[in-house]
Formats: structure tokens, C-alpha cells, sequence
């Protein structure tokens, strides 16, 4: 696989995401590593689960940030 076009040198090993809902409510926090994909860019991956504090029900989320222009040129 060919490098990344560019990283980030200041950027940390994992980012903390608070999820809350409109009214500030807690409904998960989550962890999103560092992650080189598969299509050579570079950003953070999370896959967790949140439950709605108020009804109870689990909500699966995947969340992804793709550095801008990290992607090798062709």
C-alpha cells in the first residue's frame, strides 16, 4: 500500500466523543483509534453501541475521520 499523501503530526492516538441528545443528555462516550484504511488515507475509526438513557433501546454507530488530502495521488 502506497503512504499517506500527508499525516498529522500533532494528532493524538484516539479521540473521546461524548454522544448527548438535544436536551445534554449522556448517551454514550466513545473511543475513536487511529486508523490507517484500507485506501491508503489515514483518521480514527470507532464502532460502539449507545443506549437511550430515557427508553432503554441500543443504537449501533460507526464513525469515521478521514484526514483531508491524506489520500495517496495516483
Amino acid at each position: 500500500m502506497a503512504e499517506p499523501a500527508k499525516r498529522d503530526p500533532g494528532a493524538p492516538k484516539f479521540l473521546e466523543i461524548e454522544v448527548k441528545d438535544s436536551n445534554g443528555k449522556m448517551w454514550s462516550t466513545i473511543y475513536a483509534q487511529a486508523k490507517d484504511f484500507s485506501t491508503g488515507s489515514v483518521g480514527y475509526y470507532a464502532a460502539e453501541k449507545a443506549t437511550n438513557p430515557e427508553s432503554g433501546e441500543r443504537y449501533q454507530c460507526g464513525l469515521s475521520f478521514t484526514l483531508i488530502g491524506s489520500k495517496p495521488g495516483k
